[in-house]
């Protein structure tokens, strides 16, 4: 690959493609991000993201980066009131995060790390060949051409990757618009969930010292079909037509909107090139939903990407990218539009809204939907669903054992598959030891987990793909290993030693 500028280029530098930069790195290959713009954009859509989000930024150590974190645990479910705390670890996820203010960490934290970010570099045409991806690039001294053995797109809705390669971006068309302002000197009372009123809908949240952002949805104003944001005058007069309430006099920092538009590219990857973000799914903002699915598009597929260039993935591993995260997002899609047709609809949806209402009585009710909306219930084809945790992701519980004390996502940090081993079984370090070059063993479990698993291997995203229980020994494990990892190493190839202690961020 010595005439690649890069194992990966990634285009779009926002918080999909650093991420994907992130884990790239530490999948050891070379990750180049290629971004349009000059300067990174300081206005900010996401004001957080969701509880799914925060565990996979835990598992690399991130989290401290953001300071104090303030959880949500009351949320809504299409404007009908949720207590996530129902799900193990449950939130409507974090709020009062811009943006801008995670790209800026997940930057920082790439570039750490030896990805390179080039600015002012954007992608005018591509070509794919059996061995990589020549991309062509309008740069500031002029056109290049760069080569790398795949090519990601994480360039939003309108991605130029995803038209290049042909990948088809199937969905429906908007039916209304929403209106939002960043505006500072209101004085405006929050409306976490949002107030429906006769006309439409209204929300307010804190956006920062002094700053509240203004949502307005009223239902006469219909489609604009313009591409540019609604003028402040424009917003402040729906406002105040939905409450009465006037805000012309107050300052806008920022103004912007979005459709209920839904998109998903037909498959996440075309060979040598893969969408992730909203290149691969756009939908109505609901719950921190977008931002955080892009994040987990990257760390489910960082390290599929990263051991298919290093030479050990298994047949057919990049694949399941699709397989995977398709289904999650089409999900997103489907839940978004749900909550749409509740949260916006007229007086003719009111018996919906009383029915939901009864449903949400049921814990079981509030637990799927909340499962659902944090992202914390995805569950992946591992093969097997004979364990109830199986394809499931690793809470971050307090971990004990011969191998130290801490929290599981301590061990995840380096984003290396880990078998935690309860008992200590010299079965399953033998099990492991031909693929202890890429997997790492750690005698720990969780305090006061269940007693009757023995031992799990959870891959680098997170997700458990093998678990040991009652006794059964490593039975089961060099499949797993084989089926995720790859074949074992050559005998010959010295093994990695065991991990004394967790490792620090």
């Amino acid at each position: 690959m010595d005439d690649f500028d890069a194992d990966v280029i990634i285009v779009g530098a926002g918080p999909t493609g650093l991420m994907l930069a992130g884990e790239l790195r530490l999948g050891g290959v070379r990750a180049l991000v290629l971004e349009r713009l000059a300067e990174p954009v300081r206005q900010s859509r996401a004001l957080g993201f969701s509880a799914r989000a925060l565990e996979e930024f835990d598992q690399r150590g991130l989290v401290p980066r953001f300071g104090e974190v303030q959880t949500i645990p009351i949320g809504h479910f299409g404007g009908l009131v949720i207590d996530f705390r129902v799900v193990n670890g449950g939130s409507y996820g974090v709020r009062g995060i811009p943006q801008s203010r995670t790209e800026a960490i997940l930057a920082a934290w790439a570039t750490e790390l030896g990805a390179e970010v080039r600015r002012r570099h954007e992608v005018t045409g591509l070509s794919a060949d059996d061995d990589g991806v020549e991309v062509e690039v309008a740069t500031p001294e002029g056109p290049r051409r760069l080569r790398a053995a795949y090519v990601v797109g994480c360039d939003g809705a309108h991605s130029k990757v995803r038209a290049l390669a042909g990948i088809e971006f199937p969905g429906t068309e908007p039916t209304m618009e929403m209106w939002m302002a960043d505006v500072a000197g209101a004085g405006l009372r929050h409306r976490f969930v949002g107030e429906r009123t006769p006309g439409g809908m209204v929300m307010v949240l804190p956006a920062g010292p002094g700053v509240d952002r203004v949502g307005v949805y009223e239902r006469a104003a219909g489609l604009r079909g313009a591409d540019e944001a609604p003028t402040f005058a424009e917003v402040a007069g729906a406002f105040q037509r939905l409450t009465g309430e006037d805000i012309h006099d107050a300052s806008p920092l920022w103004v912007s909107w979005f459709t209920d538009a839904s998109r998903q590219a037909s498959r996440y990857r075309q060979g040598r090139v893969l969408v992730a973000g909203d290149a691969a799914h756009v939908h109505l903002p609901q719950g921190a939903q977008g931002m955080s699915a892009g994040i987990g598009d990257a760390m489910n597929l960082g390290w599929k990407l990263a051991a298919e260039i290093r030479g050990y993935a298994p047949p057919g591993l990049l694949d399941t990218y699709h397989s995977e995260r398709h289904p999650v997002g089409a999900r997103i899609l489907a839940n978004s539009l749900a909550q749409r047709i509740l949260y916006l609809g007229g007086e003719e949806m009111q018996p919906v809204r009383d029915m939901f209402a009864e449903l949400l009585e049921h814990e079981s009710v509030q637990r799927h939907l909340a499962g659902m909306v944090s992202g914390l219930d995805i569950r992946y084809d591992v093969g097997s669903t004979d364990h109830p945790v199986l394809g499931r992701r690793l809470p971050n519980r307090e971990m004990v054992g011969a191998s130290g004390e801490g929290k599981a996502y301590e061990w995840l940090h380096r984003a290396r598959p880990v078998v935690f081993d309860r008992v200590g079984d010299p079965a399953t370090a033998a099990a492991l030891e031909p693929w202890r070059d890429r997997v790492d063993l750690v005698s720990a479990a969780p305090r006061g987990g269940r007693k009757r698993i023995d031992a799990m291997l959870v891959r680098p995203d997170g997700y458990v793909a093998w678990v040991g229980a009652d006794g059964s020994g490593a039975e089961g494990l060099p499949e797993a290993l084989a089926k995720w990892f790859g074949p074992p190493a050559p005998a010959e190839r010295p093994a990695v030693p065991v991990t004394g202690s967790a490792p620090v961020a």
